[in-house]
């Protein structure tokens, strides 16, 4: 199968970083999800993600595999060049971007705009924290909350929650009396800038957006499994989120598990496979694992989710050679997945050749076409 003429829909991804703030970053940083310096200066070069990527980006900017020689071509080309180069080569049709990642520091939509169709992804907990800094009171808050995602914003395709960062996927009901009195908690003591951090006052507002996407029947994002130390993993497996998907209110908003819930693969793939409204992508998972680690990971998502509910996506974010990697690896790796299930008799080659066009863009085109 030749998998490089499908273009891609990239359904989660973040915007790329202002030159003068990437240039503050050494090059390895976007290539860990670690934030601790002696990680980024002395062990990120030495993972088997970082090894093969430079020299995937030094195959495609014609310049020999080491890092300094690959800066030297970077500087010379420019970013808009360079982001040129490596939204061709990974032949993108469109990008959702979640705007909500380091907002202070990351170019803007638009910029993104000369280059490929892009759609936003509103971060739920970066609006309420905006919005708790504005707010007197809990009920003025609760109605401007309400107003900006109801109807949702012109151009966004989709909620998206770190919950998972902050408080863990075990979602609980809360009553709006108890998120009043955690909101003017945090109102007497918390500082500038404010970090929403409190689990009943995140899982309210979490259940008050779910609310409005199954009125809307509009897909909310859900980082699951791994990312920066921020998070605890143990509360990362998408098992906990077993209240948000019983519950009828919440049925019509379609939820999306986010970076293929890495190490949680098994687990994310028998969700999709038995709620309706549960979706999954590969994300951080491809480009950031090895190769053999990456097979496995789309490997076990498909040995029980329904084609039709899986999705490509990068997770690109700060630097625009992730985009391109993800894409690379992400049609190496599902052709290999795929060729492998026509071997063992699962599918034929035809079933092989459609499940990977619904993988690539038509699974994400067919979810989030109401808002297209």
């Amino acid at each position: 199968m030749d998998l490089a003429t499908i273009p891609l829909i990239d359904q989660h991804a973040h915007n790329i970083l202002q030159p003068e703030v990437a240039a503050q970053y050494p090059y390895a940083a976007a290539f860990t999800e670690s934030y601790y310096p002696e990680i980024i200066h002395h062990h990120a070069h030495h993972t088997l993600f970082y090894r093969r990527s430079l020299r995937d980006i030094a195959a495609l900017l014609n310049c020999e595999a080491e890092e300094t020689t690959i800066l030297a071509r970077r500087e010379s080309l420019g970013l808009e060049a360079l982001t040129q180069i490596y939204f061709q080569a990974a032949n993108l049709e469109a990008i959702y971007l979640d705007d909500g990642l380091q907002p202070e520091t990351i170019l803007p939509l638009s910029w993104h705009e000369r280059f490929i169709s892009v759609r936003r992804i509103l971060r739920l907990e970066q609006l309420a924290e905006q919005l708790i800094s504005q707010s007197p009171d809990f009920a003025t808050f609760l109605d401007r909350f309400n107003s900006e995602i109801d109807p949702p914003p012109s151009g966004v395709v989709a909620f998206k929650s770190i919950a998972c960062y902050r408080s863990g996927l075990h979602i609980q009901p809360v009553t709006p009396e108890v998120a009043a009195t955690h909101f003017e908690q945090l109102k007497q003591f918390s500082t500038q800038p404010l970090r929403l951090t409190d689990k009943p006052l995140i899982d309210f507002l979490l259940q008050q957006a779910l609310l409005v996407a199954a009125k809307y029947r509009l897909p909310v994002q859900l980082h699951t499994g791994y990312g920066d130390p921020d998070l605890d993993l143990r509360f990362a497996n998408p098992l906990y989120l077993r209240h948000l998907l019983e519950s009828p209110q919440y049925r019509h908003a379609p939820i999306v598990l986010l970076h293929a819930s890495y190490p949680y693969m098994q687990e994310a793939g028998y969700l999709a496979s038995v709620y309706p409204q549960v979706y999954v992508d590969f994300g951080l998972a491809i480009p950031f694992l090895s190769i053999s680690g990456m097979r496995e990971a789309i490997r076990q998502l498909l040995e029980l989710t329904p084609t039709t509910k899986l999705m490509y996506a990068s997770d690109a974010h700060s630097i625009p050679e992730l985009y391109y990697l993800g894409a690379k690896w992400g049609r190496q790796l599902l052709k290999e997945v795929l060729e492998q299930a026509v071997i063992d008799s699962d599918i034929t080659i035809a079933e092989a050749e459609a499940i990977a066009i619904a993988i690539l863009r038509e699974n994400a085109l067919s979810l989030y076409q109401s808002v297209h």
